[in-house]
């Protein structure tokens, strides 16, 4: 057993990965019970600031985490995750605990049982310690909601964490353990972890089962490493009858799916006709990305965008006329007491025809013809996942105009509708130090079983020299803010004798193992 100093010389127990959780369990170096506890007091430092739970439970955390302490002394781990820190996304079912959608329209009734994704994570022995939050019914890429309070991010306070899996990313970010569940149906797992540093994968449609299913609505991993996500895809995707739309089971192997990088066909996306202008420092890390793999033999060339103006307005109308039928249902009184934003947004559904909603649900079809007329000849896509480095804590958006609700999702909500699987992954930083997400798209159901070795990394970091370890959410925010030659985040434990460096992790989706640098609550700032 490690003394506290040793310890903390290392890193803190909350800042392990989940990998790295399970090997210092099975070595009996600590034990369930004591990474809660540190991380629970670290929770008690942040939340305050950051404001990223929902049904937070930590005697239920602490009841958990002893369960799984005496199976570790047993060496009888009831499954992959026995021991290990999650959260998931208040949308996603619990059992006994309300599901309000991020919106205090929600008359709050016990969940009556786990859906899909926590039922599998707490077979596998995660200890779910809390929910967390989202906007009003998963609807912005914000923080903002009618019934959570504010969800800031941890990088900066005053920015967005993004949305809609809100709390996810600013929990992530902010160490409060290595796994965190999220749901996307146009970036809402991507974005989040673009503008927090971190690995968020959004997978094939169905990959996950998850329950109510949804045309292009997925559950995914947000996790400050790629072995970490990769260790929940063995889980996640685990069979459930539930859901219709799942594919069949599938013994993928999440932990080896490399694939030679020589002659691989990826093409840049980067101006896309539609949507936000694509800010100069989000364009910089993109093209430093392509440019790594074309160094590694890849043939990069530059692609245009799938979406079309006509393609994103109609998706806005047909969401709009969806969530006009939600709030349609309630009394004036109750529909009130949506976020305005929200309301306004949807109050236009009600003035579309028939014709227009259906002409809305049609442009699904034509993106995912174009996006596989896109595939035939290439590979692999890279992008930016946000046009935009971040925008603040308070907006529902970036643009904040009901009127332009998605003109900062047109990297991300092309592959919902096609059911690509899309990964975000920390590609670099803003010349002030933000973090900024580079995003990777495969084929639908693309797996390969050839080997490669470990490649290049898209980002590496150097050793921090005298550098400040921040831990306390001013303190980092201020690290963030102040100009640095560099900011350098790491999240699993660094060797002893190495006490700065970041991780390289590999990032795994299927068909492809990239390397990546995703990690972020250990930052060290050097002028």
């Amino acid at each position: 057993m490690h003394n506290s100093a040793s310890r903390e010389a290392v890193t803190s127990l909350h800042d392990l990965s989940a990998v790295d959780l399970v090997a210092g369990f099975r070595a009996k170096q600590f034990s369930p019970t004591e990474v809660v506890e540190d991380m629970l007091a670290h929770i008690a430092a942040w939340e305050p600031h950051i404001k990223a739970l929902y049904a937070f439970d930590p005697e239920g955390a602490r009841a958990t985490a002893k369960a799984s302490t005496e199976r570790w002394q047993k060496d009888q781990p009831i499954g992959p995750l026995d021991g290990i820190p999650a959260t998931i996304k208040e949308n996603i079912a619990t059992k006994g605990v309300p599901v309000p959608l991020g919106t205090a329209t929600t008359k709050l009734v016990p969940a009556a049982t786990d859906a899909p994704p926590a039922a599998r994570l707490r077979e596998a022995g995660a200890v779910i310690f809390s929910k967390t939050t989202m906007p009003d019914y998963g609807m912005l890429s914000s923080g903002l909601s009618s019934f959570h309070p504010l969800t800031r991010n941890p990088w900066d306070l005053s920015k967005n964490p993004g949305g809609s899996s809100a709390g996810a990313g600013a929990a992530c970010a902010a160490g409060y353990g290595p796994l965190h569940l999220g749901t996307d149906i146009g970036g809402s797992v991507r974005l989040p972890a673009g503008w927090c540093g971190l690995v968020g994968l959004k997978p094939s449609l169905g990959r996950i089962p998850i329950d109510p299913p949804y045309v292009g609505r997925v559950a995914g991993p947000i996790t400050r490493t790629v072995d970490d996500a990769a260790l929940m895809m063995s889980v996640l995707s685990r069979p459930d009858r539930r859901d219709g739309m799942s594919l069949p089971p599938n013994d993928i192997n999440w932990k080896a799916l490399d694939k030679p990088l020589r002659k691989l066909r990826i093409g840049l996306m980067l101006d896309l006709g539609v949507g936000q202008a694509l800010e100069k420092d989000v364009r910089e890390v993109a093209v430093k990305a392509a440019k790594a793999f074309e160094a590694a033999g890849a043939i990069v060339t530059e692609v245009p965008g799938v979406l079309t103006r006509e393609m994103l307005d109609g998706l806005d109308n047909f969401w709009r006329a969806r969530l006009w039928d939600d709030l349609s249902q309630l009394t004036p009184a109750e529909r009130a007491k949506a976020l305005p934003y929200i309301y306004k947004w949807a109050e236009a559904g009600a003035k579309l025809s028939g014709v227009d909603v259906v002409r809305g649900f049609n442009a699904t079809m034509a993106i995912r013809a174009a996006a596989a007329k896109l595939f035939a000849d290439i590979d692999y896509v890279i992008s930016p996942v946000s046009p935009v480095v971040n925008f603040a804590a308070e907006l529902a958006a970036p643009i904040n105009d009901p009127a332009k609700p998605f003109e900062h999702i047109c990297y991300t909500v092309p592959w919902n509708m096609s059911e690509n699987p899309a990964v975000s992954i920390n590609g670099g930083s803003s010349s002030s130090g933000f973090p900024i997400g580079v995003q990777i798209v495969g084929r639908r159901f693309d797996v390969s079983d050839r080997r490669a070795d470990r490649r290049p990394p898209l980002r590496r970091s150097r050793r921090a020299r005298d550098g400040e370890s921040v831990r306390d959410p001013a303190r980092c925010a201020k690290a963030v803010a102040e100009p640095a030659e560099e900011i350098i985040c790491h999240s699993g434990a660094p060797r002893s004798d190495e006490p700065g460096i970041s991780r390289d992790e590999l990032i795994e989706i299927p068909g492809l193992r990239l390397t990546a640098h995703p990690g972020m609550t250990g930052c060290n700032s050097r002028k």
